[in-house]
């Protein structure tokens, strides 16, 4: 991160957490870009890879917990800080690749000081799992006609897809193994906003407190 600005990926479906998070950091003097869900992520990191990486859990079409599985595979050295509203407390959710959580609705200066403490040498790595440990965070590939949730696995070893009986327990982590390379794969279902321990604040309510008083200077 030595030279130039440090520059800090935001992704976020929410577009005015977005648009707050950029304009305050960028007024601190971060460089920094957006991606409203994990697809559009994936396509701004193969571009460039940025210092950090700031993602929700809880987004459409690709979720922070598989954004942040596949950038711990594929981008290990990428700082990764995950947020949510649905989460309590400082720690990474069980089973999400990441240095460290920021809990939406908390100040702006907690999200700062997650920051600077992984820009330093000391800034420790919060789940050094190797990679095989990862799991692979899935949601439904299609329904049955009994209206029943169907899931699919590409495995990271040898690329080829294979169903898999889930059977719920969302957020459980659980491991199987690959129908044709006979690999291990630690997997998990993404987790519904309304099944997680905490219900999530209303998300204007994320915005002002994302947003700091002036006479705050962006301490807590």
């Amino acid at each position: 991160m030595s030279g130039g600005k440090t520059r800090i990926l935001i992704v976020d479906d929410e577009f005015s957490i977005r648009t707050t998070l950029s304009l305050v950091l960028c007024e601190i003097g971060y460089s920094v870009t957006t991606a409203e869900d994990g697809f559009s992520a994936l396509a701004s990191l193969r571009k460039e890879i940025p210092d950090f990486l700031i993602c929700d859990l809880h987004m459409p079409v690709m979720s922070g917990f598989e954004l942040s599985s596949i950038v711990r595979r594929r981008f290990p050295q990428l700082r990764t800080i995950v947020m949510s509203g649905a989460f309590q407390g400082n720690e990474v959710p069980c089973g999400v690749a990441a240095d460290a959580f920021f809990q939406k609705g908390s100040s702006l200066g907690c999200l700062l000081k997650l920051i600077q403490s992984l820009q330093t040498e000391d800034g420790a790595i919060s789940n050094p799992e190797s990679a095989a440990s990862i799991p692979i965070w899935i949601q439904p590939s299609g329904y049955d006609r009994a209206g029943d949730a169907q899931f699919t696995i590409c495995c990271p070893d040898c690329l080829r897809a294979f169903p898999v009986a889930c059977g719920g327990l969302e957020g459980s982590i659980r491991e199987t193994t690959c129908a044709h390379c006979r690999s291990r794969i630690h997997y998990s279902v993404v987790p519904t906003i309304d099944r997680v321990s905490a219900p999530a604040p209303q998300r204007n309510r994320n915005v002002e407190m994302l947003m700091p008083a002036k006479s705050s200077q962006y301490e807590n």
